[in-house]
């Protein structure tokens, strides 16, 4: 199985977005791309030197691609690392929408 293209580049083209270029070298906001799903992630520099140089990495939220129906779910993070299907939003066959929704965030889940 693979994601609809556009999607996938509607999602990288949003989290580009998310951050003015005179501060990626603080922050950037990134989309790490699996089989089935979308994971949207947040990077950050180390915050301390024997830490290494290696980015931290956060994820921020999922969006799980359904081949069969088309449709597009959202899902946010516990402070376990785990994924739980966001309820406030129903499934969606439009990425933008999922988009959109972690944008307004109403609940301050996905950017706190």
């Amino acid at each position: 199985m693979t994601l609809p293209d556009l999607d996938v580049a509607r999602v990288q083209r949003w989290c580009a977005a998310r951050v003015l270029d005179e501060a990626r070298h603080e922050v950037r906001v990134e989309c790490d791309i699996a089989t089935r799903h979308l994971t949207i992630t947040e990077h950050r520099p180390p915050w301390r030197e024997d830490l290494g140089p290696d980015w931290i990495s956060f994820p921020i939220a999922r969006l799980r691609y359904t081949a069969t129906t088309k449709i597009w779910t959202l899902y946010w993070r516990d402070r376990n690392q785990r994924f739980h299907r966001y309820d406030l939003l129903d499934p969606s066959t439009h990425v933008q929408d999922l988009l959109t929704e972690i944008d307004k965030d109403p609940t301050g889940i996905f950017w706190g």
